[in-house]
């Protein structure tokens, strides 16, 4: 009898891009997780898993697996061979991002012990060019801090077992950066802003108040039901060509008013229709 069939999450990208955050987000989510597993233990490890409680495993996959790495598509290939469910999630970042993270922690580059942190990057670029053409999805972490990067990895990622695509709803405020991450930016700024109402500037748009203000508007409802009519198209079709997850980020100012209560409006149009949707204020804390 073959063994249950597991679902295995790759975490890989550069040094300094979060994948140690990542890791430690999906161990959070329930996931079994290991930190620097040789890849060419991943077929020992699912055979050893069996038919025990480990459902759901997390690896980190990275350059310090040196002259094994190139082994990795053939690795993974042969796992999603034997029936396992494998998805990679490659981490990525600005070389000026990255640089200034190396800086702040004082740490070294590991492929430059002796160099500067551009020459390893620009190394580890090269060694892991084949791990991201396969990635099932690239999420640059140029902008977010540790805990943006937990929730976003969290919240792609539910409690059970995936069966099927699943939906992401975001808001965002342009003041912070357009979301790297999302398959869909739909920009709100069309709408009257409330910030500019007294009673409202301070409140957000979780606040019934705000959310009437928005809400209620003929152009806010001819806006959703388009938007409504979008998803319902495009997510079937996504499902077809096996695409895991699509994203969708609306965007106003600074991500306090306007989008966070079209992003939950849409959430809850959607929700009964499509089970694995969540929902996240990206930008709602920040100033």
């Amino acid at each position: 009898m073959s063994a249950p069939s597991k679902q295995i999450i790759i975490i890989t990208g550069m040094s300094g891009s979060g994948k140690s955050t990542a890791i430690r987000a999906l161990e959070d989510a329930g996931f079994f997780c290991i930190d620097n597993l040789p890849v060419l233990l991943l077929p020992k490890l699912t055979e050893l898993a069996g038919s025990g409680q480990i459902e759901r495993m997390a690896l980190v996959v990275d350059v310090r697996e040196g002259v094994f790495l190139k082994e990795a598509p053939r690795v993974l290939d042969e796992v999603r061979r034997a029936g396992h469910q494998v998805e990679i999630i490659f981490l990525d970042s600005s070389d000026d991002s990255l640089i200034r993270r190396f800086s702040e922690t004082r740490r070294r580059h590991p492929l430059a012990p002796t160099g500067s942190v551009a020459d390893g990057i620009a190394a580890e670029r090269g060694k892991l060019h084949d791990l991201r053409e396969l990635a099932d999805q690239v999420i640059d972490s140029s902008v977010l801090n540790v805990h943006d990067l937990k929730r976003l990895v969290q919240a792609r990622f539910s409690p059970e077992p995936a069966a099927g695509p699943s939906l992401s709803v975001m808001s965002f405020g342009y003041r912070h950066g357009v979301p790297p991450q999302a398959d869909l930016v739909l920009d709100v700024r069309f709408l009257p802003n409330p910030y500019f109402v007294p009673d409202l500037k301070g409140l957000t748009g979780k606040n019934p108040k705000v959310a009437a203000y928005v809400l209620e508007r003929e152009e806010t409802q001819q806006f959703l039901d388009k938007v409504v009519d979008l998803c319902r198209f495009l997510f079937p079709r996504y499902q077809k060509e096996g695409k895991a997850y699509l994203t969708v980020a609306l965007g106003c100012t600074g991500g306090k008013h306007r989008s966070v209560a079209i992003a939950a409006e849409l959430t809850k149009r959607l929700q009964e229709e499509i089970p694995r949707i969540q929902l996240w204020d990206r930008d709602i804390e920040k100033e």
